[in-house]
């Protein structure tokens, strides 16, 4: 059975542990202010038998990492803890967590069944009103899901918490990139968000660029090289299939699902002129949206399917420009100076990321639908490609170093970068990284 189905099967099982307090609970974080202080909160070992004591203690680790990293919450250092067996006290002895300043508290067990599968308990106490926040049983399950069940627990508190729904249980699709400048081996390659179970989709014998996920979490659409020819491939994650979506006449850039999955959009140049076209995945009809001696590319739907965002030079500038989904109604979105590019549109429909070339800099941004606050969040040498999180709240793309006198570095790497432009982070890959796109969260 496949993880898919697995943990459709069990998170549809997972029972509601709350008590009687929760409904009048006032513990929060207003993520709409601008730098945020992080909330001081207490997550010690999850309880476990013999079996399962080393399993306990990694989904800990795991969901504890997930939320520093989010930069809205300091786990407190375990050292520090007046009840060393407070995991599953019920409820806590809050005076011990108050003084070591803890604001919230997660508690758990992990308990293995007769047939091996695994049972995860958790519940969140807001500790100076000592009271439960919320509480979930997770399972069952089998045990090589444990680390899926460690980012949905971090999820949960993050929901609980924020207000907005967490990112954690997710995946990137991104380029691995080995080689010397002059013959780069790109493969196509799939991690979790904190880079666990990472593995490679392809082999590298033929170039790839441009992944991104279908909103249906089983595909991927990308751009491939092989056999000297650029085509667009749709790959299946599960059982690792792959197939042409089609020979299109000319050059293929950027391809990008609709947000039904039911379309792809791309660029398509032909006899020298890239325009927007949209490709229907079951009957294969491809349509042409745009019609201009300019260079349109860059295509991305809005989340709610009914325009497109894209970047162009019709102005005599590269810049970006909205439109219809039918391609009508073309607006200019960009007037600052320079010039902008891959336009990435957030998931809750009120930001597009972008991509700024000012003054020799590279930047990453974000502006409102119409065009409207323009905010820089990062700047380097070359900072490129931004992917939402699902939630809208953290930005991903990669940042490449430049080369030296004799050619050598350019290492490329992957960061994270809250909305606010702070807790910028590096998301450690095995080799140079480029093209990241972030999936939806797991069923």
């Amino acid at each position: 059975m496949s993880r898919f189905s697995v943990l459709r099967a069990f998170a549809a099982s997972a029972a509601l542990l709350l008590s009687a307090a929760v409904a009048h609970a006032e513990l929060h974080l207003d993520l709409t202010r601008g730098k945020i202080e992080p909330l001081p909160i207490a997550i010690p070992d999850f309880a476990g038998d013999g079996n399962n004591a080393q399993m306990a203690r990694d989904i800990t680790q795991v969901m504890s990492a997930d939320l520093e990293r989010s930069g809205l919450f300091v786990p407190i250092d375990q050292r520090a803890y007046v009840d060393k067996e407070g995991a599953t006290r019920t409820p806590p002895r809050f005076g011990d967590w108050r003084v070591i300043n803890a604001q919230a508290l997660v508690t758990g067990l992990v308990e293995t069944k007769g047939d091996g599968t695994i049972r995860v308990e958790f519940r969140l106490w807001d500790v100076l009103a000592e009271q439960q926040l919320t509480g979930f049983g997770y399972g069952p399950a089998p045990q090589n899901l444990w680390r899926a069940i460690a980012h949905k627990i971090a999820d949960a508190v993050y929901k609980r918490i924020t207000g907005e729904d967490g990112y954690f249980d997710t995946r990137i699709v991104y380029i691995s990139e080995t080689g010397p400048a002059d013959r780069r081996v790109k493969r196509l390659a799939i991690m979790d968000q904190d880079g666990a179970n990472h593995r490679f989709l392809t082999d590298g014998r033929a170039l790839v660029l441009t992944p991104r996920f279908s909103p249906t979490l089983q595909e991927i659409t990308y751009l491939s090289y092989a056999r000297g020819v650029p085509r667009v491939y749709l790959f299946n994650i599960e059982t690792g299939q792959q197939e042409v979506l089609g020979d299109f006449p000319g050059m293929t850039f950027a391809p990008r699902f609709s947000p039904d999955g039911k379309k792809v959009v791309m660029s398509l140049a032909i006899d020298g002129n890239s325009d927007i076209y949209t490709l229907d995945l079951r009957t294969r009809q491809l349509t042409r949206i745009t019609d201009n001696p300019a260079i349109d590319t860059s295509p991305c739907y809005s989340p709610d399917g009914r325009q497109i965002a894209f970047n162009s030079d019709r102005g005599g500038s590269q810049q970006l420009y909205t439109m219809n989904a039918d391609g009508s109604d073309v607006k200019r979105i960009s007037f600052g100076s320079g010039r902008y590019g891959t336009p990435a549109w957030s998931p809750r429909g009120d930001l597009i990321a972008f991509t700024k070339i000012d003054g020799g800099q590279f930047y990453i941004g974000v502006m409102r639908a119409d065009g409207s606050g323009e905010r820089l969040l990062t700047q380097a040498f070359l900072v490129e490609a931004p992917t939402w999180a699902p939630n809208g709240r953290v930005l991903m793309y990669f940042r490449q170093a430049p080369t030296d006198a004799k050619g050598k570095g350019g290492s490329s790497r992957l960061y994270t970068i809250d909305l606010t432009g702070y807790n910028e982070r590096e998301v450690i890959t095995p080799q140079d990284a480029s093209d990241p796109a972030w999936s939806p969260l797991l069923p």
